[in-house]
C-alpha cells in the first residue's frame, strides 16, 4: 500500500520499516499496521483539529496540567499558538495516559513511543494473530460476559487509583485478547481529582460496560460498582486490590434512583449510536 504521509518520516528515522495495512479510522485518528524489525505493531496517526469533531473537549481538558507557564497563559487566551498547544497537549495526553496506566497495573496496549505526532504501539492481536475484535463485535456467553465484566470493573479501578477516568469507555473502546479485554483510546482521559464531572464520567464509563455485558448476564443491571467505587475514592478507602460487592446504598433523599438506573438505558442507547457512527466513519 502507499505510505501515509504522516509515516513516512517513522520511516526515514528508523522507527517502523513497513506499512503494512490500514487496521481502522475514526473521526479523532487512523490506525496503522506496521512492521518494525521483527515486531508487528499499529501506529495511531492523529488527525488535525480541523478534520475532528469530538465535542465538549473543554470539559474534558478540565484539570489537566499544563507542562509549561507560558503554553498555559497561551491556552488559555485561545491564541493561534495556544490553540496549537492545546491541540498538542490533546495528543499527548494518550501518550502520558498509557505509560501511567501501564505502570498501574491496567490492562492496556504496551506503547513504544511517540514520534512524529504518532503513537506507536504494541498490535493486540487474537488466537490466531489477527487483529484483536473490540467487545462490541463479539457474542458472550454469560459466563464470559460476568468474567469481563469483573475484568473491566477492576480496570476502571486501577485508572481511578492511579488518578485517571477513561472518559468514553465502552464495548468499543476494549479489545478482547485471548487472556481477557484490554483496555484503548486514552486522548479524553479526565482527572478523577481536577475535573467537576470526573464522577458523572465515572458513572458513564461503568454503565456503559454494565449495558453492554448485561445483555448476556442481565443481573448485572442490578449492581451498583460505579456509585460503590466512587464513594470509596471519595473516603480514600479505594485501593487497587479493593473488595467490590456492586452493592450499593444511595442517600435517597440527594438521589433520583430512577434516574440513575435510566442512565444504563442511555448507556445501551447510546452505545448502539456509537456503533452506528463508528460503521459509518469506518465506510466513508
Amino acid at each position: 500500500m502507499k505510505t501515509p504521509q504522516a509515516l513516512l518520516p517513522l520511516i526515514e528515522d528508523g522507527v517502523i520499516d513497513e506499512v503494512l495495512r490500514p487496521l481502522k479510522s475514526g473521526k479523532e485518528a487512523a490506525v496503522y499496521v506496521v512492521r518494525s524489525g521483527d515486531d508487528i505493531r499499529c501506529a495511531k496517526v492523529y488527525k488535525d483539529s480541523a478534520h475532528r469533531s469530538f465535542q465538549q473537549r473543554v470539559q474534558y481538558q478540565e484539570g489537566r496540567k499544563v507542562r509549561g507557564s507560558r503554553e498555559a497563559r497561551a491556552m488559555g487566551k485561545a491564541t493561534k499558538y495556544g490553540r496549537k498547544q492545546q491541540e498538542q497537549a490533546w495528543k499527548n495526553t494518550e501518550v502520558d495516559a498509557l505509560y501511567q496506566l501501564l505502570e498501574a497495573g491496567v490492562r492496556v496496549p504496551q506503547p513504544y513511543g511517540y514520534f512524529h505526532g504518532v503513537l506507536v504501539m504494541e498490535l493486540v492481536t487474537d488466537a490466531e494473530g489477527l487483529s484483536a475484535p473490540r467487545l462490541g463485535e463479539v457474542e458472550l456467553s454469560a459466563d464470559t460476559a460476568r468474567e469481563y465484566h469483573g475484568v473491566l470493573v477492576r480496570q476502571v479501578v486501577r485508572m481511578l487509583c492511579s488518578g485517571l477516568i477513561h472518559g468514553d469507555l465502552s464495548a468499543y473502546n476494549v479489545l478482547v485478547a485471548p487472556d481477557g479485554p484490554i483496555v484503548i483510546d486514552f486522548p479524553q482521559v479526565v482527572s478523577a481529582s481536577g475535573n467537576n464531572a470526573a464522577r458523572a464520567m465515572l458513572l458513564r464509563d461503568v454503565n456503559n460496560l454494565t449495558a453492554h455485558l448485561g445483555r448476556w448476564a442481565p443481573e448485572l443491571f442490578d449492581t451498583w460498582y460505579g456509585e460503590e467505587m466512587w464513594a470509596m475514592f471519595e473516603a480514600g478507602e479505594l485501593r487497587p486490590d479493593s473488595e467490590l460487592t456492586g452493592e450499593f446504598e444511595p442517600d435517597e433523599s440527594e438521589v433520583d434512583l430512577d434516574s440513575i438506573r435510566q442512565s444504563i438505558n442511555d448507556a445501551r442507547e447510546e452505545a448502539l449510536i456509537r456503533q452506528q457512527g463508528r460503521e459509518a466513519a469506518e465506510d466513508d
